[in-house]
């Protein structure tokens, strides 16, 4: 579609609310959005594409059409969309990973003796559901912590309350055996109503009930019976103690907090769930399309995905970050509650304290999956395999090296060096670099600097080798012995410019049979050498993700390599530049006042009674700051 067509239809498009979709040639849906004025938003994806985020260009560089469908109101348009992108999955969109098949706990009450069990649908039945739950054995973990604690049965057989004995459940008191008549219809509904109080996090009604049961039981002389109920208690009691947090200044206590990790192309949403002060559950998503998203974004799209199947919404939804249409999502979450709800991004105090362990769940949660993946040898395997097919390599890459540069402004420009040996971080040989010869932002010749003086010990070695004509394998454990190790394939983080200057210096020093490629991380694509066409792998590639996690890790290493520096360089730029004060005073400084800020606040004569310092060098020194 040429760009006179898509204006023509842009000015007959409604000044209406509603939905839009983008698709590609193939006519699948890329994206789907909602607007409060349709034709306002379609605009603005036809500017200057300068202005736009990368991934609204990497979108429209795709794009060959589009669709809307109007609405009455915004919210109206907010449903539809949740329902399209659950319908299409498009590619550029935040979006709930396998969210139609997510699984519930079930307590069917219309049954004579209610079984609890998993479910993955949800209907106006009359039965309790619990959820959802992440995975399926989230949910069998609830269901073993509850077995342990209330004697409901697990069989499913018809209950007639006539066989000759009970099975084993009952005698380690797991079930209280309706099936042998030992518990009437009465009995065994009170079992199956403290669960559903327990789900709800009410404990102590549970508690209370049964520990007036255990009293009359030790009345009667029914000691067992009471050291049962007992035992019962005490388990309550202790599951309860762990889930206790401190919301008092909630009356009623019934919240929900979401926090979230971002990966490359995937985020950890983590949600704890308190009912009445306490922790009754936790429980992580994955969001698949979130590589470029705010944050902002990714948590209004979770709670809009969520909370369209979520069958309780608390009265107060605490939020690491502030969602987009914030107002917009408030008004729906009451719709759906049929009572008020609020969005709020704690500032400070003991729900701010509360987020912080969320959002720390959320980071080490998301560490843990890519560790669990990496350490995975199948997976691994058919990684490495794939990226031998796809990029035609010799060999198996077992050895992979990274490069990534990292500056600010062209200030304390670094580089990184990560290496990954079958699949998995090897980080003794991690290397740092200081880009010593280049100015300003060049990030070509930064690239170039820091690949010559690795790949300059490379040839070297080769060299030494080959005089030698050694045959016995690198000692690896020598200091050094690492530059001399052959990659099966180097990756430089970049496009294709990147990948040409690569190579350059691979030519240049004679090393161009070691394999080279650079990840774009505009569209994940692969550039090889001699090849003007990028290699796109399927998004649910597994050699995509482990190139991602070599170039993510590589990120990290040069990101935290350059605040180093930059930290380092802040503290000489103020101090190191008063004269008559070196190492030693500074650290005298630093060891009253704890930082630079408290020397700033100090007073001069408090700055002169430090060891080693003069009124008049403390005059100077404040006057510098």
């Amino acid at each position: 579609m040429t760009q006179a067509l898509f204006e023509h239809r842009l000015r007959v498009t409604p000044e209406k609310p509603g939905v839009y979709l983008m698709k590609d040639a193939r006519n699948e849906v890329l994206y789907v959005g909602k607007a409060s004025i349709l034709r306002n938003r379609l605009r603005s994806y036809f500017g200057s594409p300068s202005g736009q985020p990368s991934k609204i260009r990497r979108m429209m560089s795709r794009m060959t059409d589009f669709e809307f469908i109007v609405t009455d109101t915004e919210a109206e348009a907010l449903i539809l969309e949740n329902t399209l992108i659950k319908r299409y999955k498009p590619h550029f969109n935040a979006r709930l990973k396998d969210d139609k098949t997510y699984p519930y706990l079930k307590i069917d009450l219309t049954e004579e003796f209610p079984r609890v069990y998993i479910t993955r649908q949800v209907a106006q039945d009359g039965a309790r559901y619990f959820g959802p739950f992440a995975t399926a054995s989230s949910v069998r973990k609830t269901m073993d912590l509850i077995k342990k604690l209330f004697p409901y049965r697990s069989c499913t057989k018809t209950i007639t309350g006539r066989d000759p004995r009970p099975c084993l459940e009952y005698y380690i008191h797991r079930c209280v055996a309706p099936c042998s008549g030992l518990a009437s219809r009465e009995d065994y509904e009170q079992v199956i109503q403290q669960v559903i109080m327990f789900m709800e996090g009410n404990t102590e009604a549970v508690t209370r009930e049964l520990r007036k049961k255990m009293e009359s039981a030790a009345g009667e002389l029914e000691f067992e019976r009471a050291a049962v109920l007992r035992d019962q208690i005490r388990g309550i009691d202790q599951v309860a103690e762990e889930q206790q947090v401190k919301v008092e200044s909630n009356p009623g206590g019934d919240m929900d907090f979401i926090a979230l990790a971002q990966g490359s192309n995937e985020t950890w949403v983590e949600i704890f769930f308190i009912r009445r002060g306490k922790l009754i559950g936790r429980d992580h998503f994955f969001m698949e399309g979130t590589q470029d998203e705010a944050p902002e974004l990714v948590i209004s799209q979770f709670i809009r995905q969520f909370y369209q199947n979520a069958l309780v919404i608390p009265p107060v939804v605490y939020i690491q970050h502030p969602p987009e249409d914030q107002d917009l999502i408030r008004d729906w979450l009451r719709t759906r509650r049929e009572g008020a709800v609020r969005l709020v991004c704690p500032k400070r105090g003991q729900h701010k304290k509360l987020m912080d362990v969320v959002a720390e769940n959320a980071v080490q949660g998301l560490a843990q999956h890519r560790v669990k993946w990496l350490n995975n040898s199948d997976v691994i395997l058919q990684a490495m395999s794939e990226l031998e097919e796809e990029l035609s390599l010799p060999a198996l890459p077992l050895r992979m090296e990274c490069y990534d540069i990292s500056h600010v402004q062209g200030s304390n420009l670094v580089g990184s060096m990560v290496v990954f040996q079958d699949g998995r971080p090897r980080t003794p040989h991690y290397r740092r670099f200081q880009i010593k010869s280049v100015d300003g932002v060049d990030d070509y010749a930064s690239m170039q600097e820091m690949l010559r003086r690795r790949f300059k010990r490379l040839a070297d070695a080769r060299v030494e080798r080959e005089k030698s004509a050694a045959t016995a394998p690198l000692d690896e454990s020598k200091d050094g012995a690492a530059w001399g190790i052959e990659p099966d394939l180097v990756i430089i983080d970049g496009g294709k410019g990147h990948l040409t200057a690569a190579l350059e210096v691979l030519l240049e020093l004679g090393l161009d049979d070691i394999p080279l490629a650079a990840l774009a991380k505009e569209n994940e694509w692969l550039f090889v050498p001699h090849s003007s066409e990028p290699i796109e792998l399927p998004r649910n590639s597994q050699g995509l993700y482990l190139v991602q996690r070599i170039r993510d890790e590589a990120h990290r290493f040069a990101v935290t390599y350059h605040r180093n520096l930059r930290s380092k360089s802040s503290l000489k730029s103020s101090i190191d530049m008063v004269t008559g004060i070196g190492p030693k005073r500074k650290r005298m400084l630093l060891r009253r006042f704890g930082s630079i800020q408290g020397i700033k606040d100090a007073a001069v004569d408090d700055i002169a009674a430090v060891p080693g310092l003069t009124r008049s060098l403390a005059v100077r020194l404040k006057q510098t700051l």
